[in-house]
């Protein structure tokens, strides 16, 4: 039996503010979509285009309140191949959540509070 990674999922208050936040903030596309018969939800896989991993975005209709993310200790990480450039990036966009510079990483915050880790490609 084997298991390969697929993607990862998680739930978004304004799906389109997300997307374009994706798309901006680091270069992901989206993937395919699918809305239910009833328009109850809308699900948006985004991509680095790569790879085959994925993260699925979910909106909920009735949603209407942000999602509470507690302590938000779940993240995603993702390499970039110009470290400085991608910081200097997400500094303007003013994303930036957290850094480490002792470890070489920084984490951005999307319209949710999800954060991603940011690394260099060797870390």
């Amino acid at each position: 039996m084997k298991f390969v990674f697929d993607h990862n999922n998680i739930n978004v208050f304004d799906l389109d503010k997300s997307i374009k936040f994706y798309k901006k903030a680091l270069g992901f596309k989206e993937i395919r979509r699918k809305e239910a018969e009833d328009k109850s939800f809308t699900l948006v896989f985004m991509g680095d285009g790569e790879k085959d991993y994925k993260i699925e975005l979910t909106w909920l209709k009735d949603r209407k309140e942000p999602y509470n993310l507690g302590d938000n200790e779940v993240h995603m990480a993702v390499r970039t191949d110009d470290f400085k450039a991608a910081h200097e990036y997400h500094k303007k966009m003013g994303c930036i959540c957290y850094e480490n510079k002792k470890m070489g990483l920084y984490f951005i915050s999307d319209p949710d509070g999800y954060w991603t880790e940011i690394l260099p490609l060797e870390h």
